[in-house]
C-alpha cells in the first residue's frame, strides 16, 4: 500500500497524499437522476494527452483522490494506454501499475471501473475491490472475459472497436456508421448474454475515437438516442480526442490536447441532454459543473 493510505502520513508530514476516513461504497450508493461523471486516470506512461504524469504510485494516488473529491462519481483506472499506435503492455506490469492504486482508492470510498482489455487483470483487480470492468477491446476481447464477468456479477462496459490498437485507423470505414456501430454492438451483446452474462450487467459504449474518425465521431454523437435503445447503460467518452482538437484547428495545427476541456464538457452537454449513464472524462469539475446546468435547465 501507499505510504498516503496510511493516516497521518499525508502533507502535513510528507508531500505523500492523505485519505479522508470514508466507508468502501457500493453501486448503490452512486447517485441517481443525472449523468455521472467518471473521472480518467491513466497509470500510463504514453496516453496521448497525460501520459507519464501518474506512473509513479503516490502520484496516480493523489490525481485519483482529487478527482474523487472534486466530484468524480467513478474513478477509471488504466494502466495501458488503448491509443491508436499504443504498443501493447505486459499484463503483470498492468497489473502492478493499477492494483495497489484500485485498493487505496476503493478504501478511500471511491467507486473504481478498471480500464483494461486482459482476464488475468480484470480478475486482480475485481479481487482488488474494483466494482466496474471497462475494457476497449471491442470486436477482439480476450477469450474468458464473458465468463469471468458472469461468475463475478460486476458491470461491464462493452465498448464498440475494431481491430487493434495497431490497426483500428484502417478500420475505420463504414457506409452508416450509426447503424453499423449499433448492429455490430447488438451482436457482441448477444455473445456475451448466450455466454452467461446478465444484460443488466452490461454498460454500451459506442467507442467515439476508436476505429473512427471525426465525421464518425460526430454522427455517432448525433444517434445517442439510437444508441440507447439497445436498451442498456451508455458511457460516452469524447474527454480531450483529436476530433476535438481538429475542429479547433488553427493556422493548421490542432488543438493541444490540454486545451480541450471547454469542448469537451460541450459534449458532455450533449450526453446529459440525452440522458446517457455517464461521460468519461479528464476534467472532472467541467463535466459536473456543465452536467448542474443542463440539470437545471432540464427542470425548468
Amino acid at each position: 500500500m501507499s505510504l498516503g493510505a496510511i493516516p497521518g502520513t499525508g502533507p502535513n508530514t510528507s508531500p505523500l497524499p492523505v485519505i479522508r476516513k470514508s466507508k468502501v461504497k457500493t453501486l448503490a450508493d452512486l447517485p441517481t437522476g443525472r449523468t455521472l461523471v467518471m473521472g480518467i486516470l491513466n497509470i500510463t506512461e504514453d496516453s496521448f494527452s497525460d501520459g507519464g504524469a501518474y506512473l509513479d504510485a503516490d502520484a496516480a494516488i493523489d490525481r485519483g483522490l482529487k478527482m474523487l473529491y472534486s466530484g468524480a462519481d467513478i474513478i477509471d483506472v488504466g494502466g495501458e494506454s488503448t491509443r491508436p499506435g499504443a504498443k501493447d503492455v505486459d499484463p503483470e506490469l498492468e497489473r502492478s501499475r493499477i492494483i495497489p492504486v484500485i485498493e487505496t482508492l476503493v478504501k478511500a470510498g471511491a467507486i473504481v471501473s478498471v480500464d483494461t482489455m486482459h482476464v488475468d487483470t480484470a480478475r486482480a483487480a475485481i479481487n482488488a475491490g474494483a466494482h466496474i470492468i471497462n475494457d476497449v477491446s471491442g470486436l477482439t476481447y480476450e477469450a474468458g472475459m464473458p465468463e469471468l464477468i458472469a461468475q463475478s456479477g460486476v458491470p461491464y462496459v462493452l465498448m464498440h472497436r475494431r481491430g487493434t490498437a495497431q490497426s483500428m485507423v484502417a478500420e475505420a470505414n463504414y457506409e452508416n456508421v450509426a447503424a453499423e456501430v449499433i448492429g455490430e454492438l447488438r451482436t457482441l451483446r448477444d455473445e456475451f448474454v448466450a455466454k452467461g452474462v446478465a444484460p443488466e450487467q452490461i454498460i454500451i459504449d459506442p467507442g467515439l475515437g476508436f476505429a473512427k474518425d471525426a465525421e464518425h465521431n460526430w454522427a455517432l454523437l448525433g444517434s445517442l438516442g439510437a444508441i440507447e435503445e439497445l436498451g442498456h447503460r451508455v458511457l460516452i467518452g469524447t474527454s480531450r480526442k483529436r476530433f476535438l482538437g481538429e475542429l479547433l484547428a488553427e493556422s493548421g495545427s490542432s488543438r493541444p490536447p490540454l486545451e480541450r476541456d471547454t469542448a469537451t464538457a460541450a459534449t458532455t452537454v450533449l450526453a446529459a441532454k440525452d440522458q446517457v449513464w455517464a461521460v468519461r472524462v479528464h476534467d472532472v469539475v467541467g463535466s459536473r459543473d456543465a452536467i448542474e446546468v443542463v440539470k437545471a435547465y432540464g427542470s425548468h
